[in-house]
């Protein structure tokens, strides 16, 4: 079983950035999907932001010029760059990779943003 393992969450004050990491715990076929999501409390949770293994990336509107996701596929791992943090960017961050036959999650990390 392939585990995720996410770090770089915290607390941060508004304006602030933080830089999550996810590291697969063994080689994943590298066609895949790996992507960042968000849950708040009281909120559904939320696709932040995907890269595919061809380097086309999507992004939720609200962290469009914000958020910079981006891949190591010789490391099987992702990352997100968060800069200029809002409050409304509290949540749980969970990364996820997919791809044929598989769908892995992390464990989340929390991000806080407050003064």
């Amino acid at each position: 079983q392939v585990h995720l393992v996410e770090s770089g969450g915290g607390l941060v004050q508004p304006g602030g950035s933080l830089r999550l990491s996810c590291a697969a715990s063994e080689s994943i076929f590298s066609i895949n999907v790996m992507g960042w999501y968000r849950q708040a409390p009281g909120k559904q949770r939320e696709l932040v932001a995907s890269i595919t293994s061809g380097g086309t990336t999507t992004y939720v509107e609200s962290v469009k010029g914000r958020f910079t996701i981006s891949r190591a596929n010789a490391r099987n791992t992702v990352y997100l760059q968060m800069n200029s943090l809002k409050p409304e960017d509290t949540a749980v961050y969970y990364c996820n990779i997919h791809g044929l036959g598989y769908d892995f999650w992390g464990q989340g990390t929390q991000v806080t943003v407050s003064s």
